[in-house]
């Protein structure tokens, strides 16, 4: 965006980034549960929310309230994989919602950072997890696992209860370390770039998805026979909801990829699971389709192990191990790591005085 002329401290920053990202990641979930409660097209109301968000980047920027980069070929490619990781989750988040109840999305969600912290390790550099940091996720998983004992669709469906959770983890994964990945190499130099890109390739296989899952048909059959009985074709609540839902869209999209630039993958996929814990509050006021209070007890276990986790510290390369691997993350200072760690994690750290510098 453009200057403001305004200056904050790293820890400033981490936590303004860590905050905002927080309260858009956990609303967004409440506000598209309440949406398909009123207009049961999950791949057809992302698009609309996804179709909001550019049609906010075009009209701020054409009245100079923000800079947008340029579209080039050789930032496309790059994230055309995340494009599709980032349909593909979104659309099982989605589904996830309309088949189960939203701490079955967040447990499942609560498991990510097990998976991303060994792939933070193998391909962006980190270090491997501490002991107290394996025990932490294993606490997370091990809450994951007593859930799904008091959970009453596992018991009556079986394990076919949770495919599309058990997807929704799996592309949840690959999409945190990747955008990790591709924010740290790809040559974008505003914060509505990477938001463009996703959003201008996300909305294709949205509409894919919604004709593979029989939306355009059921909402046809919804226009008619609301036509024949000449109500209203879609609810007021439902609209306003749905434009709501676009406002927090457009604010997540912002938020998220600001967050993911101040810590690692792992941290952020972590943040993603605590700023549930208000969700999980709101959800149990307003819905009866909740967990029963053994599954709370597990959810409040995995949200506990959340609470012990650290995040690992970048690997100490040598000069030479940093011009072959042409490893970008390197240049990051070690006072803005302590600061990215204790912010995220609540952890106070003395700052690491033999980090290899910048070049």
């Amino acid at each position: 965006m453009r200057q403001m002329g305004l200056a904050f401290s790293p820890q400033t920053t981490v936590a303004l980034a860590v905050l905002s990202y927080s309260f858009c990641s956990g609303s967004l979930v409440l506000v598209n549960k309440l949406i398909l409660h009123h207009l049961p097209y999950p791949s057809l109301v992302i698009t609309v929310q996804l179709w909001a968000t550019l049609l906010f980047i075009q009209v701020a920027e054409a009245f100079n309230f923000i800079e947008v980069d340029p579209i080039k070929w050789k930032c496309v490619k790059p994230y055309l994989a995340y494009t599709v990781a980032f349909s593909l989750g979104v659309y099982c988040n989605m589904k996830s919602l309309s088949l189960s109840n939203v701490e079955t999305v967040i447990v499942f969600r609560a498991l990510a950072p097990l998976l991303v912290s060994i792939l933070d390790a193998l391909f962006l550099g980190r270090e491997w997890p501490s002991m107290r940091s394996w025990g932490a996720l294993g606490l997370i998983a091990l809450g994951a696992y007593g859930y799904a004992l008091t959970d009453e669709q596992f018991q009556t469906q079986g394990v076919m209860a949770y495919w599309w959770p058990t997807l929704y983890l799996l592309v949840i994964s690959f999409e945190m370390a990747y955008g990790k990945k591709i924010i740290t190499g790809v040559d974008l130099h505003t914060k509505s770039g990477p938001v463009m890109y996703t959003n201008m390739l996300g909305w294709p296989p949205m509409l894919g998805f919604a004709a593979m899952g029989g939306e355009y048909g059921r909402l046809w059959t919804h226009m008619e026979s609301t036509h024949g009985e000449g109500g209203t074709i879609f609810p007021k609540a439902g609209l306003a909801l749905l434009l709501l839902g676009c406002v927090v869209g457009t604010g997540i999209g912002y938020t998220g990829w600001w967050c993911r630039s101040k810590v690692s993958a792992a941290s952020y996929t972590l943040i993603g699971v605590m700023n549930k814990c208000l969700t999980v509050l709101v959800n149990l006021l307003i819905w009866d389709q909740h967990a029963a209070p053994e599954g709370i007890v597990s959810l409040s276990l995995c949200l506990l192990g959340g609470v012990l986790y650290k995040q690992a510290p970048m690997k100490k390369f040598s000069k030479e191990e940093t011009d072959e691997e042409g490893i970008s993350l390197i240049k990051q200072t070690a006072d803005e790591e302590e600061a990215e760690t204790s912010s995220v994690t609540g952890n106070s750290t003395k700052s690491r005085q033999n980090a290899p510098n910048s070049r």
